[in-house]
C-alpha cells in the first residue's frame, strides 16, 4: 500500500541542498546567506551579499573573516558600517564567529524585497490596547497592541 503524500514545505528540500553548497564556500551556518536581508538590514542588504566565511587554521584562536561582495558605489559605506555588521552577526548566531569583513567589489544579483506589512488602523490599536491591560514598559504596550491588531486582522481575512 502507498504512503499518502504530503506536500512538503519548500524549505525542507532547498535547505539541505543549500547547506551542503555553503558549506564548500565556508558557511557553517547557512542562516548568513538565508537571512542577510535581517542581519545586514534595509540599507546594506540590497547592495551586498556574503561570498565565503573564511576560517582560521586549527590552533588559532581568532575569528573568522567574512568575504562580501558589494557593488562599488557602496564598498564605502559598507567599510565605514563593517563593525556594526559585525556586531550584529555575531548577535545573531549568539557567540563571535566574525572578526572581521573583507569586502570584493563586483556585480550583486538583485534581490526580491518582501513586500512591508501595512500599520493596522489606529483605533484598532487602541481597542487592543485596552484589551491588554496595564503595562510598565510602555514601548513593549505599544509593540504588543500592534501585534495584536495585525494578528486580529489577519483572522478576519480567513
Amino acid at each position: 500500500m502507498r504512503k499518502p503524500f504530503f506536500a512538503r514545505p519548500l524549505a525542507d528540500l532547498v535547505g539541505p541542498s543549500i547547506a551542503e553548497l555553503c558549506g564548500k564556500a565556508g558557511f557553517s551556518a547557512v542562516e548568513v546567506v538565508t537571512h542577510w536581508d535581517e542581519i545586514a538590514g534595509p540599507d546594506l542588504a540590497p547592495r551586498s551579499t556574503p561570498v565565503k566565511i573564511q576560517w582560521p587554521r586549527r590552533g588559532e584562536p581568532e575569528a573568522a573573516t567574512l568575504v562580501v561582495r558589494v557593488e562599488g558605489a557602496y564598498a564605502i559605506e559598507l567599510q565605514y558600517a563593517a563593525p556594526v555588521l559585525i556586531e550584529r552577526i555575531n548577535a545573531y548566531f549568539g557567540w563571535r564567529c566574525i572578526g572581521r569583513i573583507t569586502l570584493r567589489q563586483g556585480p550583486v544579483p538583485t534581490r526580491q524585497v518582501p513586500p512591508r506589512i501595512p500599520d493596522p488602523a489606529p483605533e484598532t490599536v487602541a481597542a487592543v490596547r485596552e484589551e491588554i491591560g496595564a503595562f510598565e514598559d510602555e514601548a513593549l504596550a505599544a509593540s504588543l497592541a500592534k501585534l495584536g491588531a495585525r494578528v486580529r486582522a489577519a483572522r478576519r481575512k480567513s
